[in-house]
């Protein structure tokens, strides 16, 4: 005898049917983006940042109920700030769709071919991935950013972003809509997930045979989570654990204002600063009107036990503190020996996300950027520039961790692969 149908039996069945039905839309739309023109796809691009801007009143409107509802559940302030769809977060999504818009096409590049002994030419071309699933969380300029790299780049996706920004998600879907059919490019090729069931994550992490590649966009659990039950690929964006080294060569101006602006740009950024290392021959001069600064922006300091001695308002650092993404007014400093015990520290506690030397020594910067293994590694900049428009990207469907496919910020090619082509005139192999 069957067993009766529950009401929770039928939802799961009917949300099966809709991310599968999302996942084979996909990859009828895939087919179609591979021969689509770079001219229709930057008409859509164009058509997109046309209508963000015409839209904007309805957009801050919609992103207004999220950021109530965020308010009124207790989301943390820096988790806030990245739900926010400002008149500036807007100016930036926009100038992301026209640079992106006007960047070269990379599907159909070819690398530069060699001549076999035989006559016969190899080389490579760069090709789509294919269908793109990307999960995230709080920022719904992901929708945007997302949106255009993957259709840029020749690939369709499927986007499923946090509960916390559906109202924002949803009016975005709308305007990639809107952006593709005034292109005639098939809708199909940016779907936004319309449900906040959490078990659509796992599902889409497990529709091998309709997405190619997942990318997830948040937090440490959500990254746990899908590491463990995606059967999908993963391009993994881990946290970023950043951290900025003076040395003991720095400019003291330039050190004070590189390190001020890595940790107070944003605080809820990825790039953001969380350790910050000195070197013991500088500290004493360095600490304390960095403290100053700090101190009088709201930083909470924690410090090692030579920090404390040069700046008593710090509370004692931890292990947890080394190994803590803050993604708040929370900074941990360490006095070091020398460029090696920074190195050491990075090597132990860092997430492989982006990392910055300030110095005037060349031998130093050198020694730092080669042996120092993170995604980005700066001289004499600040970590928030971790950042895939900064970089001339137009934008980034976010910054890997991974060592392999694709490193910090995923831009149009991190979304590309490779097939070999030959070419021949009736070759035989002997």
């Amino acid at each position: 005898m069957n067993a009766p149908i529950t009401k929770s039996s039928t939802q799961k069945t009917n949300l099966v049917d809709e991310i599968t039905t999302l996942g084979i839309q996909a990859r009828q739309a895939a087919r179609t983006l591979v021969t689509a023109s770079s001219q229709a796809k930057a008409k859509a691009l164009r058509a997109m940042a046309r209508h963000l801007e015409q839209d904007k009143a309805i957009l801050q409107a919609e992103n207004a109920k999220d950021l109530d509802a965020a308010r009124k559940s207790g989301l943390a302030p820096a988790m806030i700030d990245r739900l926010t769809l400002s008149d500036k977060s807007l100016k930036t999504m926009i100038a992301g769709l026209l640079q992106i818009a006007g960047m070269p096409d990379p599907v159909g590049s070819m690398t530069a071919s060699t001549t076999r002994p035989n006559g016969m030419r190899v080389g490579q071309m760069r090709v789509p991935i294919g269908v793109i699933g990307i999960i995230y969380e709080s920022r719904p300029n992901v929708t945007i950013d997302a949106a255009a790299l993957c259709l840029k780049s020749g690939n369709a996706t499927i986007l499923r972003g946090g509960s916390e920004a559906f109202h924002s998600n949803h009016a975005l879907g709308a305007i990639i809509q809107a952006g593709l059919a005034d292109a005639d490019l098939p809708a199909h090729a940016v779907q936004v997930v319309g449900t906040t069931d959490r078990n659509a994550v796992g599902l889409l992490a497990t529709l091998t045979d309709y997405i190619d590649v997942i990318i997830p966009r948040g937090g440490k659990g959500l990254i746990e989570r899908l590491s463990s039950e995606a059967r999908v690929p993963l391009l993994k964006h881990l946290e970023g654990n950043c951290h900025v080294y003076i040395d003991a060569a720095a400019d003291i101006d330039k050190a004070h204002n590189v390190t001020v602006n890595a940790k107070t740009y944003r605080y809820g950024i990825c790039g953001a600063m969380e350790t910050l290392l000195v070197h013991q021959d500088i500290a004493a001069r360095i600490l304390p009107r960095l403290a100053k600064t700090l101190l009088d922006k709201g930083v909470e300091l924690r410090g090692c036990a030579r920090t404390r001695a040069l700046i008593p308002q710090a509370l004692a650092a931890t292990d947890e503190d080394w190994a803590t993404e803050y993604l708040g007014p929370i900074l941990a400093i360490r006095v070091v020996d020398n460029i090696d015990e920074a190195m050491d520290h990075i090597a132990r506690w860092g997430s492989g996300h982006t990392e910055s030397i300030i110095t005037e020594n060349l031998s130093a910067a050198t020694r730092f950027q080669r042996e120092v293994d993170s995604s980005s590694v700066y001289i004499n900049l600040p970590t928030c520039f971790a950042d895939g428009f900064e970089y001339g990207l137009g934008a980034e469907i976010g910054i890997s961790t991974n060592r392999l496919h694709a490193r910090g910020p995923v831009g149009l090619e991190g979304l590309t692969t490779l097939k070999w082509v030959l070419t021949g005139d009736g070759q035989l192999r002997g």
